[in-house]
């Protein structure tokens, strides 16, 4: 029996632990703090659950048990409420079920001291005080753990089937399985409430809950990773040696193993603040980095009216070879020459959009873009931009193909000048020039009240080191570099900083070299 009461130590401090590291990294956020009050609740269940089971008397082990009952009264409702949050999914349906479960739980609360939630303890297998369930305690058991946290499981799994970051796929997958351990190995103290004969062993699981959801949170909320790792290892170096110093057999052996554990804390706490320490130093570096950044700008102010200037002899030249192309008052032109000027107006377009490329970029690292926002359909704007842009495909012998459901509407809040002409556009152009055969698919959905954009080509595709380079300033893939040796790379910062200036995203995925890409945009979504 006393390895089980060891569990409830053990479950205790990992949960203690982990709502203070959580709670202490951002209190701000209320995700944060839905998960530091579910893992106090248990923490209350998980240290009352270890002194129930080395109560001597009835009286000492029925209040204990009624105390770890309150914890896990409130460990599903607050499992919930964090669920919802954390996926985005706080609808009317979600809002009703949270708050019929918070005044169950509060109803509950109040006949914690009753028979009708504990009818009594009595010796059941090695256990000589283990509880029997009252009839608000079949409630509890059947609606509260079983059906919210079965219900919170299916939300995690479809968000988690649904969603197509990988990062918030790894943070859910953490999640999922830490719930799964959890909640499944606490599942196996009920047996005996209910008077079915099976030990609870799964109740040494309980403590991957509080640690894989906690470190979904540390990990995949951008805190920094290397004080994290460092924190979480002193945390479990310190933890064991406290436990072996609790569970001393002898006055001589826990006085060394204490003396251990406090050296040991010691030398963590200063381990951490190095850590600290070289983390603040990085920042005072990149910080003065900024400021040399600054002390540049007077520099890049010169580039940018330099650029705005050759951007003008070309916008000159190319309405020069456009009118000599379409008009007669300067006479016939040959076949052969015609081919001439018509090869000189497209690469002198193509330097136009480059030199472009460039001042918005610059513009943007300057924060001198301002947006135009207005709703607009991005459907109709879409297909007004496919067809405007099909010859360039039909040109190449490509096949470029739409992809939208009816059914739904699409509506933004966006400036139509850059999000469409500069962003899209972009996006889809670098598709064509970038895929030498084959078919390019535009596909425009919705995605948890999102409108997602989604353009796949048959092209070069893209390596991990390109993937990494990608959206960066001047970035350009190895391939990409060998097939458009005169892009700027600056289009796709470009996309990037402006999909972010409209509260949205962009990424990019593909299997490999040769094996296409699929460029993604997500917005957010506007309802009529």
């Amino acid at each position: 029996m006393e390895i089980f009461a060891v569990s409830g130590l053990v479950n205790g401090i990992i949960s203690s632990a982990f709502g203070v590291l959580v709670i202490s990294k951002n209190w701000r956020e209320k995700v944060n703090r839905i998960y530091f009050f579910m893992v106090i609740s248990l923490a209350l269940w998980s240290f009352s659950y270890w002194q129930w089971l080395l109560s001597t008397d009835y009286n000492s082990a029925l209040s204990w048990v009624r105390l770890l009952s309150i914890g896990s009264l409130f460990i599903p409702v607050f499992f919930f409420h964090w669920v919802i949050l954390l996926i985005n999914k706080k609808n009317i349906v979600n809002n009703v079920i949270l708050t019929i479960a918070y005044f169950a739980a509060i109803t509950i609360l109040f006949f914690y001291n009753s028979p009708l939630f504990i009818e009594g303890l009595q010796q059941k297998l090695y256990f000589e005080f283990w509880p029997n369930a009252g009839n608000l305690y079949d409630i509890y058991f059947s609606y509260i753990y079983i059906g919210l946290i079965t219900y919170s499981l299916y939300l995690l799994i479809r968000s988690y089937l649904m969603t197509i970051d990988k990062d918030k796929k790894g943070q859910l997958l953490y999640i999922i399985f830490g719930a799964i351990l959890g909640f499944g190995g606490g599942l196996t103290n009920f047996p005996l409430w209910f008077g079915i004969e099976i030990p609870p062993y799964g109740n040494f699981l309980v403590s991957a809950f509080p640690f894989l959801l906690g470190y979904s949170i540390l990990r995949f909320r951008l805190f920094n990773a290397k004080t994290i790792a460092t924190e979480i290892l002193v945390f479990f170096m310190v933890i064991i040696l406290f436990i072996q110093a609790v569970i001393s057999q002898s006055l001589i052996e826990g006085l060394l193993r204490g003396a251990f554990f406090i050296v040991v804390s010691i030398f963590g706490y200063l381990l951490i603040r190095s850590v600290y320490h070289e983390v603040a130093q990085r920042e005072r570096i990149e910080k003065l980095a900024g400021a040399l950044e600054v002390a540049n700008r007077g520099q890049q102010e010169f580039l940018h009216f330099l650029s705005h200037e050759v951007k003008g002899y070309f916008t000159v030249v190319s309405a020069m070879l456009d009118a000599v192309l379409t008009d007669d008052d300067y006479g016939p032109v040959s076949e052969r020459l015609r081919g001439l000027l018509q090869t000189g107006l497209k690469r002198n377009k193509s330097a136009v959009a480059n030199v472009e490329d460039i001042l918005i970029s610059a513009d943007l690292r300057n924060g001198a873009i301002t947006y135009d926002m207005k709703p607009l359909d991005m459907k109709v704007a879409l297909i007004d931009l496919i067809e405007e842009i099909r010859p360039e495909a039909e040109e190449k012998g490509l096949k470029l193909q739409v992809s939208i459901d009816e059914n739904k509407d699409y509506n933004v809040v966006v400036d139509r000048r850059h999000m469409i002409d500069h962003a899209i556009r972009n996006i889809i152009e670098n598709a064509i020039i970038y895929t030498p055969k084959g078919e390019i698919m535009v596909t425009l959905s919705r995605h948890y009240g999102n409108v997602l954009l989604a353009v796949a080509d048959s092209g070069v595709g893209l390596t991990d080191e390109d993937k990494n380079r990608l959206f960066t300033e001047g970035g350009k893939g190895k391939e990409s570099s060998k097939i458009n040796a005169h892009s700027t790379g600056h289009g796709l910062y470009i996309v990037k900083r402006t999909v972010e200036a409209h509260k949205g995203r962009v990424w990019a995925e593909s299997e490999g070299k040769g094996k296409g890409s699929i460029f993604f945009m997500e917005l957010p979504g506007k309802s009529k």
